[in-house]
């Protein structure tokens, strides 16, 4: 088994290899690492047990990839039932993790994984179109085939409408029957999404048509999307009485996930006496904020203050 370091160089590497930017490594936080190979972007966090991780950290991983349009993936060797499958997607507080080997199917060859792994064993997500054509093909009804899969004809009706996963065991013994493939491949990197608006507030950048989500276990402090301008984030750290050295190493994280995210890095600060940027990252003094009269002419300055 590869320790921790050793997996994640591994991935930089299998990444970098593809044509993936990477970001630094952020250890001890609730993601490792984001790259991005055009429209896609991938949040990732190590862990030698995938049991290792806790649903605060899997929540932010969700809610910042879901601002990114990101794919949070977390890749590991082990849960404490075993070693992780090759091929088979394990789920940790909503968020899929999987072995390396899952990964570079998916990187080097595009083959995705379609087993589930799930209390009570191995699941795979059945296309009800295709299994409703060749059973219609082959004529049979839903109780004929239902019969010849050892299933009932409710089951069977839920099978073609999507309303069930069905175990491993029953799927191939459907494709047997069937001559062809009717299982679906687990797409990991769709960008991710929630029904539910998982939304902070903060009341100056709300006013201004942000969605606010604010961390505690990652390089910046507050990731904002405009509602008018759905494909432009912004990434804030706020002064919070830090020290102007600490600001400045904060400036170099911002400056590497923004460039990998595409997002606009700026501070928030209060004190009257720091200038217009920090090593480049532009600086809205928190009064600013209130002039604004919305997300158009707070980016003009974040812009204007960056060029300059």
């Amino acid at each position: 088994m590869l320790a921790r370091n050793e997996l994640i160089k591994e991935i930089n590497n299998l990444l970098n290899s593809e044509g993936f930017e990477t970001s630094n490594v952020y250890d001890q936080r609730c993601f490792d690492l984001i790259a991005r190979k055009k429209l896609l972007i991938l949040l990732l966090k190590t862990f030698t047990n995938v049991d290792s991780i806790n649903e605060t950290h899997a929540e932010e991983m969700r809610k910042i990839s879901q601002i990114f349009l990101a794919s949070p993936l977390i890749v590991g060797e082990k849960s404490k039932n075993g070693l992780l499958e090759e091929d088979v997607v394990y789920e940790r507080h909503g968020v899929p993790a999987i072995c390396l080997n899952t990964l570079k199917n998916m990187i080097l060859y595009n083959e995705y994984p379609e087993v589930l792994a799930d209390r009570g064993g191995y699941y795979v997500k059945i296309n009800g179109d295709v299994l409703k054509e060749y059973r219609e093909e082959y004529s049979l009804s839903l109780k004929d085939l239902a019969d010849l899969a050892h299933v009932s004809r409710t089951t069977m009706y839920k099978y073609e409408n999507g309303i069930v996963k069905t175990n491993t065991e029953t799927a191939m013994m459907l494709e047997d029957i069937l001559n062809t493939k009717i299982t679906v491949d687990i797409d990991l990197f769709e960008p991710y999404s929630e029904n539910e608006e998982n939304k902070d507030k903060n009341l100056e950048l709300n006013r201004l048509g942000y969605g606010v989500i604010s961390t505690n276990k990652s390089p910046f402090d507050t990731v904002a999307k405009s509602e008018e301008e759905i494909k432009s984030s912004l990434m804030f750290n706020m002064e919070k009485n830090r020290k102007i050295k600490t600001l400045e190493k904060m400036a170099i994280s911002l400056k590497d996930l923004s460039n990998i995210t595409s997002s606009e890095p700026a501070f928030i600060i209060k004190n009257e006496k720091l200038k217009e940027s920090i090593d480049g990252i532009p600086v809205i003094k928190s009064w600013e904020l209130k002039e604004f009269g919305n997300s158009k002419d707070l980016l003009k300055v974040i812009k204007e203050r960056k060029d300059n």
